[in-house]
């Protein structure tokens, strides 16, 4: 009688998983297989991290194609990637802004990103089933032409280290941030059970959260199916150009789609969890690092996830002072 009822308390509680985990960096390209499928190079620069299936154009079951990726997790060879950041010099040059890696991961990281993998809020799924996303499955959150401050779950932190979370911004910091500046990004988590994309890549998700981590409200019924939450932090380490910081005072840095504002900041999400990994880790209780080890997933050491690569196919200078960000037409003078 005791097994069953400890059985029977097991069963009708609600699943907590949460995943937190690195990924270093993949490649910094000019790619976009979601928004510019097939073009090389693509409009503007990207970060991307993940597995290393990671190309111009991409189809199929991304989770059976990569043999290696950048993540913790060993079955995750999804791709997530954000725009870049540079330095713009009261001079006119550019310098690419180095990444960090987050101070609650393991040392070593290449760069890279934070991702999370949440339910209802930060640690439970409010008694709700979280419904593993389908090979083929890609969404994108933000819009590079947006002219407008305060889209839900795109946000701007001005670190004082790496620790820091809050407060979350709309836009660019306006003066020198100690710690560097973090970028974050959460997309929405309903989806209308249907789609795998969509035109504009969002419009099959619809978002119920308006702030990082809050409990989310009930999807609607034209998108019913509850997903887990999927968030990117990436750090910048801005600290190196504090002492070249405008005399007017104003933001000298810009995402490399010429935002100096910070309003179309963006990020996109190719599902490619191998098997049904992800649907095991949102029916667990595990939290975190609590999820490694076969717990239920299978993670790697930092130096696999650091030899994982992919080859260039945009030949250009990314690095160093830059007369015009990769991309962008040089203004004669």
């Amino acid at each position: 009688m005791k097994s069953w009822l400890s059985l029977a308390i097991a069963l009708a509680a609600p699943s907590e998983a949460a995943l937190r985990f690195g990924c270093s960096t993949l490649t910094i390209q000019r790619l976009d297989p979601l928004v510019e499928p097939g073009k090389v190079p693509s409009a503007h620069l990207h970060q991307i991290v993940g597995g290393n299936a990671f190309n111009a154009s991409m189809s199929g079951d991304v989770g059976e194609q990569g043999t290696c990726t950048t993540c913790t997790f060993s079955e995750d060879f999804s791709n997530y990637w954000t725009a870049v950041m540079f330095f713009k010099h009261p001079n006119g040059t550019y310098k690419r802004v180095p990444i960090m890696q987050n101070t609650a991961l393991p040392n070593g990281i290449n760069g890279g990103m934070t991702v999370y993998y949440t339910q209802q809020d930060f640690n439970s799924n409010g008694n709700q089933k979280i419904t593993s996303f389908k090979p083929g499955f890609r969404m994108v959150v933000g819009n590079p032409t947006s002219q407008k401050s305060g889209v839900p779950g795109l946000k701007f932190v001005c670190l004082e280290n790496k620790g820091t979370r809050f407060p979350e911004l709309n836009d660019f910091p306006k003066s020198p941030c100690r710690g560097g500046i973090m970028t974050v990004h959460h997309f929405p988590a309903c989806w209308d059970g249907k789609n795998l994309d969509s035109p504009d890549h969002q419009s099959h998700m619809y978002n119920t959260v308006k702030e990082a981590f809050n409990p989310a409200g009930a999807c609607p019924s034209s998108h019913p199916v509850r997903v887990a939450q999927v968030a990117y932090e990436t750090l910048w380490d801005t600290t190196q150009f504090a002492s070249m910081w405008p005399r007017d005072g104003s933001n000298p840095f810009v995402l490399s789609y010429s935002d100096s504002k910070g309003y179309g900041t963006h990020a996109d999400y190719l599902f490619g969890w191998k098997g049904d990994s992800l649907q095991r880790a949102m029916d667990s209780s595990c939290m975190f690092q609590g999820c490694e080890n076969g717990r239920p997933l299978k993670s790697q050491a930092v130096n696999n996830m650091n030899k994982c690569s992919v080859k260039t196919q945009v030949q250009e200078d990314i690095d160093g002072w830059l007369d015009a960000m990769p991309g962008q037409v040089v203004m004669k003078k």
